[in-house]
């Protein structure tokens, strides 16, 4: 009978212990809320650099509204558009598991919002946590329409990290003194690379390096020591950054929406589209100190040299007396590497791990081999005002040497959806045509790509590699490369051309970091994997917007599984027509 009460035990307690994990996950279901918002797109005027534009913002805010959610919770946002523009916006890391309506990639996922109209994005964050942000994703309006978008924990969750103090949303931007519309338009014309912007921006403020600026710079006020959490957000248009504070570590806790092994800084580089969580401690003389991004830059092309700040401000800093001044002497500035310290970028992203470890495909369904980079598409007459690229060529960039071209008579979804033909193929190739030496001396035969709208087709459930191949055609560069409704995992990189027979094999396949976008080193090649369990078309773009512009791009079509979870929902009532 003893026996007996010793065998039934255990099982109660596995019983007991399932219960309570049962009522804890409903429990954290209950506390799950939705978000309402309404977002109003339209013009404002916007003084920066001693001159105000007609600037289009999201409620009049620029940047715009902070969203904050948790894990679990379902979000309603009406935009309404009363922009002279077209525009979509895009939720940029969230999943949108079988919810491709409220992705919004204008032409891939939905037709854009036109003047005048609404649409009512819908989605739920399922299983994600960490700092993600929005930003229009038609055009370029996104240099001024964006937002942080953060996530936080299931009720009762805890940061696996020490508790911060308090949290604070570190945004980059890039600002140009024209409206950005403008300077697209004229590059589309003239086949040339866009202007520079004449600004960097944190929390949409230059700083006090910029003229007409240092009244507004933005203040981060701090008690001497106290633990902050700083979520990083790279909503640039077109460039990588460094970034670090003055006399302060920063302790990397996590990247997009995932957590990783924590490791101390000085510096970090972030680029567009990516996020970084760092913690930094208040443990220095009370004074001033800079935030400082300025340019990490690869290519071999003009860039903006300029450098945006902000102060970190200790409240017990002593004050200097004098009337209209509060705090004391000049704030002290960081040291930040040089604009093309390649090393020093490298050496940072190759730090960040995942925190425990992770289960990455092992094995591989489909095998994909992706050269990305720039291109020239040759004019018949080079003498031609629309023809002002290198040597009388028009800019282009490619992913296997196809310029991806996005539709307009109809999105890519609701073609798909509707058995809508003409609009796309699905033979994008999983190689390039031609096997070169990509990062050597490319023959200028191969530098003009086709513009074509081709898809890659993926069963539900395929395990997917792919590497990201930086080409040496035109220049080198790190490319940004960001994957919509899937995260990957980074599981190797590294300079030169992808060797599958040796690089392989040092693959991390224990902690590599989970990401929604990554870039390619220049002059080299980065590996992911991924599981395409989000059935739909999803769009795969290079996160500088010029390239994205020039056709750096290409989508992938996942294919529904078996049964209604494994099924795209039907589309909206309200989804914007063509």
């Amino acid at each position: 009978m003893e026996l007996l009460k010793l065998t039934v035990k255990p099982r109660s307690s596995c019983l007991l212990l399932g219960l309570l994990f049962i009522f804890a996950f409903l429990a954290s279901l209950s506390h799950a809320e939705i978000h309402y918002h309404e977002f109003v797109i339209e013009a404002r005027p916007v003084k920066r650099l001693c001159r105000t534009h007609s600037t289009v913002t999201v409620n009049g805010q620029f940047p715009g509204p902070t969203l904050q959610v948790r894990n679990g919770d379902t979000l309603v946002i009406r935009a309404i558009n009363r922009a002279r523009y077209n525009v979509t916006l895009h939720w940029h890391g969230v999943r949108q598991t079988r919810n491709p309506w409220a992705d919004g990639p204008e032409y891939v996922t939905q037709c854009p919002i036109q003047p005048g109209r609404s649409y009512t994005y819908r989605f739920t964050i399922e299983d994600q946590e960490g700092t993600l942000w929005w930003h229009a994703h038609s055009r370029w309006l996104r240099a001024t329409v964006y937002g942080a978008l953060i996530v936080y924990p299931r009720m009762g969750s805890p940061y696996p990290f020490p508790m911060p103090k308090r949290e604070i949303p570190i945004l980059i931007g890039e600002w140009w003194d024209r409206d950005p519309m403008d300077v697209l338009r004229q590059a589309l014309f003239t086949g040339g690379a866009p202007n520079i912007s004449d600004a960097f921006t944190i929390n949409g403020q230059p700083g006090d390096l910029y003229r007409c600026s240092s009244k507004e710079t933005v203040r981060f006020p701090v008690e001497a020591g106290e633990t902050i959490l700083l979520r990083i957000i790279n909503s640039a248009m077109n460039q990588e950054h460094f970034f670090g504070v003055a006399n302060h570590r920063l302790t990397v806790v996590g990247v997009d929406t995932s957590y990783t092994k924590p490791f101390s800084t000085s510096v970090i580089m972030i680029a567009p589209g990516q996020t970084t969580n760092v913690l930094l401690t208040a443990d220095q003389p009370p004074a001033r100190y800079y935030m400082a991004a300025h340019a990490y830059n690869t290519a071999n092309a003009a860039f903006d040299n300029t450098t945006t700040t902000a102060i970190l401000e200790y409240k017990s800093a002593p004050f200097n007396g004098k009337k209209g001044k509060s705090r004391s002497s000049a704030p002290i500035f960081p040291i930040l590497p040089g604009f093309n310290d390649t090393a020093t970028a490298t050496a940072f992203t190759a730090r960040i791990k995942s925190l425990h470890q992770v289960q990455v495909p092992t094995v591989i369904d489909e095998n994909l081999f992706f050269t990305v980079g720039l291109g020239l598409i040759n004019c018949s007459n080079p003498n031609s005002p629309r023809c002002q690229g290198p040597n009388g060529t028009r800019f282009a960039a490619s992913i296997n040497n196809i310029s991806f071209v996005f539709p307009r008579r109809n999105s890519l979804m609701q073609a798909y959806i509707q058995g809508q033909p003409g609009i796309f193929t699905t033979d994008f190739p999983p190689v390039p045509p031609i096997i070169f030496d990509y990062t050597g001396n490319v023959s200028r035969g191969l530098w003009q790509p086709r513009k074509r709208t081709k898809l890659y087709k993926l069963k539900f459930g395929s395990r997917v590699q792919v590497v990201f191949q930086d080409t040496s055609i035109v220049s080198v560069e790190d490319h940004p490369m960001h994957l919509h409704g899937h995260e990957f995992y980074v599981v190797g990189s590294g300079f030169g051309n992808f060797n599958p027979s040796t690089d392989t094999a040092k693959f991390n396949l224990i902690d590599p970091p989970r990401r929604n976008t990554i870039g390619t080193p220049p002059g080299g090649w980065v590996a992911v994997r991924f599981v395409a369990e989000n059935p739909g078309i999803w769009l795969l773009h290079c996160h500088i917007d010029s390239h994205l512009t020039w056709g750096l791009a290409m989508a992938f079509l996942v294919e529904n599984g078996v049964g209604k979870l494994q099924t795209v929902q039907p589309p909206p009532l309200d989804l914007p027509r063509c």
